[in-house]
């Protein structure tokens, strides 16, 4: 059978299905048509369930929970860590709120987390790898970073302002912040969501098992970083909690959800459901 994989042209992503791309693993009569496109491109086309398996924003989930499932692994969580705001020049926080800021979608995790630890405040969509120059052309006053930028940012010349995971571990006692999440299609064969389960699990562990050529094929989408840094990267969202999000990540993301709609930013209660393994 011969599915749809859409995942971010990221260094994580890639190095999540390495062991797919590679065929390192038996994929127990599964095919995937792997769909390498950004993560705010990926929430449009789940909502109108154009892909089977799927990338998706925590915070798209809330709009699409009753197309799509969530997978128990393959999240990338903010450990303390997250999207951040940065500026041409040192800003306050107060006068963040009062700027106009490029973020990379409204349906991202990063805008939803935003909108709670900011409230409302005068934004602009731009394709998330030129956020950076969207700020240093003047377009913005500050800007959202997701994905690499979150590591290469000083090094282009940009203060920090915030840091949304840390503002979220500090929030909450702790937990991660839930950004990405895997999710497959509610309406595929209970079996094949089983085996989506199994084959997805089996790659990220395949992965993080073999570190040294799965960072070397994650490297064709490293976008400028070196071995080091990409590596670096992968570690901060493909790790322990990628691998089975547990009691606590699951409890990151029904927070993450229930603030939002607290906030008024979610219209309604979002029920979490997890394909069964």
């Amino acid at each position: 059978m011969r599915l749809t994989l859409g995942h971010s042209p990221d260094p994580d992503d890639a190095f999540m299905f390495y062991a797919l791309a590679a065929h390192k693993i038996d994929a127990e009569g599964l095919e995937f048509e792997h769909i390498l496109q950004d993560i705010e491109t990926l929430n449009q086309r789940a909502e109108r369930s154009e892909i089977d398996i799927t990338a998706l924003s925590v915070h798209a989930y809330a709009y699409l929970h009753d197309r799509y499932i969530l997978l128990p692994h393959g999240a990338s969580m903010g450990d303390g860590y997250g999207p951040l705001f940065v500026a041409r020049s040192p800003m306050s926080v107060d006068a963040l709120r009062r700027s106009r800021i490029a973020i990379p979608g409204l349906k991202t995790s990063a805008y939803l987390a935003a909108r709670l630890a900011l409230g409302e405040f005068e934004c602009v969509v731009v394709p998330f790898d030129r956020i950076m120059e969207h700020v240093r052309g003047g377009e913005s006053d500050a800007g959202l970073l997701i994905h690499e930028g979150q590591l290469t940012y000083a090094g282009a010349g940009f203060h920090k302002v915030l840091d949304l995971g840390e503002w979220w571990r500090d929030l909450t006692g702790g937990l991660p912040l839930p950004l990405g999440v895997n999710a497959v299609r509610r309406d595929l064969d209970p079996e094949v969501i089983r085996k989506c389960v199994r084959v997805l699990g089996q790659s990220i562990r395949y992965g993080l098992e073999h570190r040294s050529p799965a960072v070397q094929h994650a490297m064709q989408w490293g976008r400028g970083l070196d071995t080091s840094l990409a590596d670096r990267f992968i570690g901060m969202y493909v790790n322990d909690l990628t691998e089975d999000l547990g009691d606590r990540g699951r409890a990151g993301i029904q927070e993450f959800l229930r603030r939002g709609h607290e906030a008024g930013v979610i219209p309604g209660p979002v029920p979490v459901e997890f394909a069964p393994a």
